[in-house]
């Protein structure tokens, strides 16, 4: 049970690591202007989302439920607010790919002060999770 709580919060501080982050490449990439800038931010942003976000959502997701197997949480509300929240945080990574395509096919529309304030949401969630997590209520 150890492991699966351990491996969990590795890839869930990976997955956070490319929340936090690829909105802010977002920001770069929407004030860019030269064409070798823009094709740089297109790279390290697709690399960020194939090759670290989503592997770690999907390994969060495996050893999280793992231990919602082996561990009976059923009725508990702590768990249920917990889900939902990373529900919207699924979402939230969902949105992320969707915008990545924009800036790839050259169609983002939003500037980089909405992606400043886009960039902000994941830490209000991982504080309630981690609350939530660790206390229980």
């Amino acid at each position: 049970m150890l492991w699966l709580k351990a491996l969990h919060i590795i890839f869930m501080v990976t997955w956070f690591a490319g929340l936090f982050y690829l909105p802010r490449l977002f920001v770069y990439h929407a004030m860019a202007i030269d064409q070798t800038s823009l094709d740089r931010f297109k790279v390290m942003e697709r690399k960020l989302f194939y090759g670290i976000m989503t592997p770690g959502l999907i390994l969060t997701l495996i050893f999280g439920v793992s231990m919602m197997v082996i561990n009976d949480y059923s009725g508990q509300l702590w768990l249920n607010i917990k889900l939902g929240l990373i529900t919207v945080l699924i979402v939230y990574h969902i949105y992320c790919g969707k915008l990545l395509i924009d800036f790839k096919r050259d169609k983002n529309t939003r500037s980089h002060v909405f992606y400043r304030w886009f960039n902000e949401f994941p830490v209000l969630i991982l504080f309630a999770i981690i609350f939530l997590a660790v206390l229980r209520p």
